[in-house]
């Protein structure tokens, strides 16, 4: 899956122009216009990194930084301010509040582009890099192949971002819940069960024979791409 990105801006035309250029970046993007907005955003899924005007209405973009700092789950997501202060003063007091980067506006959007990618690759390579790697199996990004030991593995594009979601985070455990909005998405109304389903029809596609299975059942609570695959016994 795409890395999510959350654009916090009140002034529609720069909310679009954001929209336009991030998706055509690949990336999902979900806006806000307020700081309360944002929060409910953030509690319905955690994006990846966050684009946080300075100026908003209710919460200001800094009070709502050092309360995103301030909570465990929420404390090492990427933030990029966006404002129109310029002043070295200012640029110190969004960083100081714990902001990544600082952006002035008006602001060159290639410019802005990079520096996102720059971000998630010191938080999260997985979301950046063109393959996945883990023991035999291997999934290609720019290609859409998956591969594993010597031979080629044919998915569906469901199985396909299942499998990359899984293996965006070795070991930690996806209830099905959060498997069908991070792979189906929000607005996608299905059972439970259609996890379930898509999981059997994954591990047989990536399972021959004798082969290990990198696919976890944790019982009563999802699963999991296995971190120990592919390591010695």
């Amino acid at each position: 899956m795409p890395a999510t990105i959350l654009v916090v801006e009140d002034e529609g035309d720069i909310a679009i122009l954001l929209r336009y250029n991030l998706e055509a970046e690949g990336f999902r993007v979900v806006t806000a216009e307020t700081g309360d907005e944002a929060q409910h955003a953030i509690q319905e899924k955690l994006p990846d990194l966050i684009l946080l005007d300075w100026m908003l209405p209710e919460i200001s973009g800094i009070e709502l930084c050092r309360r995103l700092r301030a909570r465990d789950e929420t404390s090492r997501i990427p933030i990029i301010m966006l404002t129109a202060r310029g002043e070295e003063e200012e640029r110190v007091r969004g960083l100081s509040t714990g902001a990544d980067d600082y952006v002035v506006k008006p602001f060159s959007v290639p410019e802005l582009v990079a520096r996102i990618h720059a971000l998630l690759r010191r938080a999260n390579p997985n979301l950046v890099t063109a393959a996945l790697k883990v023991g035999d199996l291997e999934l290609d990004r720019t290609t859409h192949r998956v591969r594993r030991s010597t031979r080629d593995v044919h998915l569906g594009p469901t199985e396909y971002r299942l499998l990359e979601y899984l293996m965006r985070h070795p070991g930690r455990v996806y209830s099905r819940e959060q498997l069908l909005d991070g792979v189906w998405g929000n607005d996608v109304y299905v059972d439970e069960r259609t996890v379930d389903v898509h999981i059997g029809r994954l591990r047989r596609a990536i399972n021959r024979g004798r082969e290990s299975d990198p696919i976890r059942t944790v019982r009563g609570a999802g699963y999991a791409f296995d971190e120990r695959f592919g390591q010695p016994a």
